[in-house]
């Protein structure tokens, strides 16, 4: 407990403990992201983790400051502080950089939600470490390290018993729709939305349809779907739309 009293206080040590641990904090979050190939990574998050915890230090020390060595400037110049101002002007940064990270992919996917409120977590989790409150920084870590890495093939496997499923299909003619069409039909599902779409590739047009389908009660597999559209001879590919 003296330690941990110490090291609430403002001192020089504090101040590179509350670094390494936002460093510490954001790249095991960023790492996780790294093994899986993601855009922003250990070095993004660690560097986030860190200029947001420098943001806070920096409205503490100004504080500090203004009430120790700069008190008598402060009272004659009628000086006004808000520690606020420095997190405010950093969530918009992040807001915009996160903003940057989310795009609209084919087939109307949306991609980098993600990473863009990993990205707000990490830099309040860095604002956490900034402001020496550790128990809250140990605490939302290992929350949004379960969330980006535990909970991911959890929602996967949910989103799979989801009576819905939307598929793109890559198939030979427009005409091969109506087959395409009855056979879903023939395995107990419902189509609630066909978008056609037309593909070039080594200079030849190529049909192809995003279909949001709802299965039946009977059969609500959707890899048994996938499998029965995909046996046709006019279908080239057919892949699940998960977002």
């Amino acid at each position: 407990m003296a330690v941990l009293n110490y090291l609430h206080q403002f001192n020089f040590v504090s101040v590179v403990f509350r670094l390494v641990l936002a460093m510490a904090a954001c790249g095991t979050i960023g790492y996780g992201r790294t093994k899986r190939s993601k855009t922003a990574g250990f070095r993004t998050y660690m560097l986030t983790g860190i200029g947001a915890a420098m943001s806070i230090m920096l409205a503490l020390y100004d504080y500090q400051m203004m009430n120790t060595l700069w008190a008598d400037t402060v009272s004659t110049v009628g000086l006004k502080f808000d520690a606020s101002r420095f997190s405010a002007a950093v969530i918009g940064g992040i807001g915009f950089i996160a903003a940057g990270s989310i795009i609209s992919t084919a087939h109307h996917q949306v991609k980098g939600l993600t990473t863009a409120t990993g990205l707000f977590a990490s830099v309040c989790m860095g604002f956490a470490c900034g402001a020496g409150y550790y128990e809250c920084v140990i605490l939302s870590c290992i929350l949004i390290v379960l969330a980006l890495n535990v909970m991911q093939p959890l929602e996967r496997k949910y989103k799979r018993r989801w009576r819905n499923i939307t598929l793109f299909v890559e198939f030979e003619d427009l005409r091969n729709i109506d087959d395409i069409t009855k056979v879903i039909k023939n395995n107990g599902a419902t189509v609630q939305e066909i978008e056609i779409e037309q593909l070039e590739r080594k200079g030849d047009v190529l049909p192809s349809a995003i279909l949001n389908l709802r299965l039946g009660t009977e059969n609500p597999s959707h890899s048994d779907m996938m499998s029965s559209i995909a046996e046709l001879d006019c279908v080239n590919s057919i892949e699940e739309l998960i977002s």
